[in-house]
């Protein structure tokens, strides 16, 4: 499956379609704890978006933010559901760490919901490993945050 990658910004249309449906899963799956999640998870700042097009038609996306000046955080993953297990959201997560890399970066990190076992295993098989929860996560229960090193990094498909 040819995946074909476009570097944009939050003002991307279907990038904003994409996350507009990733939020609508997120409120199903994380029920009275979505609000506390959505204010962390607005997209008008969002500077480096990444979205994925299979046949003209965007199946996924993700995005980077600053964290520290070494470490940019993955935001606004998602791959559309009928798009799942085609491989598409590695790929997507492998452009977002070239591009960090790209960006003069060092490290990825990222949080996700426990109720979010797919995000869990695609993090962990990508090389991701559990850290701490990051400000603005620390005691919450149900978040995982991940952290990845992408200096020196080579990409294959790039």
């Amino acid at each position: 499956m040819t995946i074909q990658f476009l570097k944009t910004n939050a003002k991307n249309e279907d990038f904003i379609k994409l996350v507009a449906q990733l939020d609508t899963d997120l409120a199903t799956r994380d029920g009275a704890d979505h609000s506390f999640y959505h204010q962390f998870n607005g997209i008008d700042r969002l500077e480096h978006c990444l979205v994925a097009y299979y046949n003209h038609k965007a199946v996924g996306c993700g995005a980077l933010k600053t964290f520290d000046p070494t470490t940019l955080e993955v935001k606004r993953m998602y791959v559309l559901p009928d798009f799942r297990g085609k491989g598409i959201a590695t790929k997507v997560l492998t452009a977002l760490e070239v591009w960090t890399k790209a960006l003069g970066f060092h490290h990825c990190l990222l949080e996700t919901g426990k109720r979010q076992p797919e995000a869990i295993a695609l993090y962990q098989k990508n090389g991701y490993v559990i850290v701490p929860n990051y400000p603005p996560y620390e005691g919450v229960q149900n978040s995982l945050c991940f952290r990845k090193t992408v200096h020196g990094q080579t990409n294959k498909n790039s």
